[in-house]
């Protein structure tokens, strides 16, 4: 008999979609909860002085980007870790919960998003970082969907502008027209993010399948995740972390 997965969702699972329908992305679901107060009350005040939905999702990018501290030592196992509230509340999170609060955002203002992964070699990982991935590649680096003007338009909120500038990287920039996507080289011309596999998008964050994978992939990541109760003080206090 097969073992219990102990870092399996009680919520919803997200799942892979190819659907067309923009109305499909407007609700609310476990980890995209636009409905929560917070969110919609953050949605509202950053979007008050936009007039069309690509000056509202052009003001939740750069809100989410260098309002969410990225942190890819903020990275828990358990479901309510990956909430856009949760992420929106802490005011950190790594590019899946940063993409999920995007959504959640846009989702608030009637915008149809979604979430989606790809995997990505990072050729600027920390060595610290590297340590417990043991791998330059990173699978299911999140991103996310926006329905703009008739048609998907990807976006990239995840590294904040005070960190870009500490490590000389380009910061991403969000027109609303054009995909946003991690740039293949930073501003000294370094290698810098190279887009390996793409696994599309989901309606909601796979968490099982992002765990389950993961601990595959990172057993290190795995078990410093699970012993972060004896390291809280490991979130947001690690200066070289940057990484997808």
């Amino acid at each position: 008999m097969q073992a219990a997965n102990p870092h399996r969702s009680a919520a919803a699972e997200g799942q892979r979609t190819q659907s067309t329908k923009p109305d499909e992305f407007l609700h609310p679901t476990y980890f995209l909860d636009c409905d929560h107060p917070a969110i919609r009350e953050f949605a509202i005040e950053r979007t008050a002085a936009a007039k069309s939905d690509i000056e509202k999702a052009i003001a939740l990018f750069y809100a989410v980007r260098d309002e969410i501290r990225y942190d890819p030592y903020s990275f828990e196992l358990a479901p309510a870790h990956f909430r856009a509230s949760q992420t929106l509340k802490q005011k950190f999170g790594w590019c899946v919960t940063k993409s999920a609060l995007m959504a959640a955002l846009c989702r608030a203002c009637g915008i149809p998003a979604r979430v989606g992964y790809a995997d990505v070699r990072n050729h600027l990982t920390s060595p610290k970082l590297m340590e417990l991935m043991q791998s330059e590649v990173f699978i299911f680096h999140g991103y996310v969907e926006i329905w703009l003007e008739q048609r998907w338009v990807k976006a990239t909120p995840v590294f904040d502008r005070r960190l870009c500038d500490r490590f000389g990287v380009v910061a991403q920039e969000f027109d609303g027209r054009a995909d946003s996507l991690f740039q293949q080289f930073d501003a000294s011309g370094r290698k810098h993010m190279e887009y390996v596999n793409d696994r599309g998008v989901y309606d909601d964050i796979p968490h099982c399948e992002i765990i389950a994978e993961m601990g595959i992939a990172y057993p290190r990541l795995i078990t410093f995740a699970e012993g972060k109760p004896q390291q809280k003080g490991f979130s947001g206090a690690v200066p070289d972390a940057f990484t997808a």
